[in-house]
């Protein structure tokens, strides 16, 4: 095996994972205090399912057998737990030097540095794919959600036209009427979580859309529909959820549209530049 974390290997073979499986696979890595030790057995018995779907999630991530997994499980949570004491320690040392301000930015680098293990290129690259092909991208964002829904809406009409937004109270049913098979929307996410966004992906799902979810966790309400499920601070326990690593996510997505889609999007962006000249929108 290599020196990949638990975690990482899950989230790489997520999407090929049966059913019972992935129910197994949450457990690990919502509950690894209590997973290092337990048997194939009990973590069955945990979440409903048999102990040989337990020991088969273990060879799908290319391991020998449980045992061998569960030595990984051990060698992923002693590390955290140092990590996690060293900078407890560190934090108490500092404890008198450090004002409000450090302890939100040092809060804001663990959920970046948690976002960087556990995005999975190939679901990133699905989305980018899913947002180039699209005849149109319909994207939802409502209460707090939707300041990070209209950051993506305003740069991604950078890139591409029939770009669409939600209000943040709801959605219009004549936005949304045109949606179709050849068509993406792209659904916010966070809790509290709203009915309206739970609302706009059944209709999407209903009209052959594909949904792109952009929340917390893979089985948050929308999560659970979507197409593509991409998350944020998925294993943080805060109770912050942090709209520096939403945009984050964000800005790796149009960095891959840029890369799949560059002359397209260099062709529309020379024609915006010439409008805003024309109508001298910008002060240099």
């Amino acid at each position: 095996m290599n020196k990949k974390t638990l975690f990482q290997l899950i989230k790489a073979s997520y999407s090929s994972l049966s059913p019972g499986q992935k129910k197994a696979a949450d457990f690990f890595m919502d509950h690894s205090d209590e997973a290092v030790l337990l048997t194939a057995f009990q973590v069955g018995k945990k979440v409903g399912v048999s102990e040989t779907t337990v020991i088969r999630l273990a060879y799908a991530l290319g391991f020998s057998g449980y045992s061998q997994m569960q030595d990984l499980v051990r060698r992923d949570w002693l590390e955290e737990k140092q990590q996690t004491a060293s900078e407890d320690f560190q934090s108490s040392v500092n404890a008198g030097k450090k004002n409000l301000f450090r302890r939100v930015i040092d809060q804001e680098r663990k959920i970046l540095r948690q976002l960087l293990d556990q995005v999975n290129e190939a679901d990133i690259w699905k989305a980018v794919d899913i947002l180039v092909q699209a005849d149109r991208v319909y994207i939802g964002g409502f209460g707090s959600s939707f300041a990070a829904a209209y950051w993506f809406y305003y740069t991604l009409k950078q890139l591409r036209g029939n770009v669409l937004i939600s209000g943040p109270k709801g959605f219009l049913p004549e936005d949304v009427c045109d949606l179709t098979e050849h068509s993406a929307a792209v659904i916010f996410s966070f809790p509290r979580y709203r009915k309206e966004t739970y609302n706009l992906a059944s209709y999407a799902e209903k009209q052959g859309s594909r949904v792109i979810a952009i929340t917390d966790r893979q089985f948050s309400p929308v999560g659970q529909m979507a197409s593509v499920t991409l998350t944020t601070d998925e294993r943080m326990d805060s109770g912050h959820h942090s709209i520096a690593s939403v945009v984050s996510l964000l800005e790796v997505l149009i960095a891959g549209i840029q890369e799949r889609d560059h002359e397209k999007i260099a062709k529309r962006q020379q024609r915006l530049e010439f409008l805003y000249a024309e109508q001298e929108m910008f002060l240099e």
